[in-house]
């Protein structure tokens, strides 16, 4: 096998997608194994989950109830197993029964924004933890500016982009441009611009694409 093969590996998400989350971990968990074989640069790439949710979000249970249909004790479960899944791979998930689901759309200006710098991984964990761990609203200027502050990027600039709307066509466009070339759901991953894999895969999935890259850059 060749050393130091670089990997670009595009991620397509959303800030409040408890898969997101945990696909990004396990990933990151079989990347960290590779260390002395594998460069990798990723690229985080806008995806909402609920563009028309109203500014003041929805209560997570209702939201759950309305959009899937899931009963309160089937809606339990569910976060019990993130929780436990969380666990595994480093993550606090935190939830109550005022739990709330908000929309994502400055978020994602910011992470776009984010990129220029070289801090998009940073920002993006940063919200994470602000929505999963902390239970604050990603929508609001001072969780987004908090973030922007724990990620090492500049609170003023972020606060500038966000008032002159700098970023929200382009963020509009590339979500259309995923959407265009079949993502319907998130978390999804690229791999070198040609294998897409669905889903919070398990850590040996990932490991399994790796393999196959790099077999295929030895060759």
């Amino acid at each position: 096998m060749s050393t130091n093969t670089t990997l670009t590996i595009d991620i397509v998400s959303d800030v409040v997608c408890p898969w997101c989350y945990i696909g990004y971990q396990r990933l990151k968990q079989a990347l960290d194994s590779y260390q002395d074989k594998v460069n990798y640069t990723l690229r985080w790439h806008p995806f909402e989950l609920n563009p028309g949710m109203p500014a003041d979000g929805q209560l997570l249970s209702e939201h759950l109830a309305q959009k899937y249909q899931i009963t309160p004790e089937e809606s339990e479960e569910n976060r019990a197993r993130i929780i436990a899944l969380g666990e595994a791979c480093g993550i606090r998930f935190h939830f109550t029964p005022l739990s709330r689901i908000y929309n994502t759309f400055k978020a994602h200006q910011l992470l776009h924004w984010s990129a220029t710098y070289g801090r998009q991984t940073e920002l993006k964990l940063a919200l994470f933890e602000a929505y999963f761990t902390e239970q604050e609203n990603p929508n609001a200027l001072d969780v987004l500016l908090e973030a922007v502050d724990k990620a090492g990027l500049d609170r003023d600039e972020a606060e500038l982009v966000l008032k002159n709307n700098q970023f929200a066509e382009a963020v509009r466009s590339e979500e259309q441009t995923w959407v265009e070339q079949g993502v319907s759901a998130v978390p999804a991953f690229v791999f070198n611009e040609k294998y897409l894999v669905s889903g919070a895969q398990e850590t040996g999935t990932f490991r399994q694409i790796i393999d196959t890259l790099l077999s295929e850059a030895a060759e």
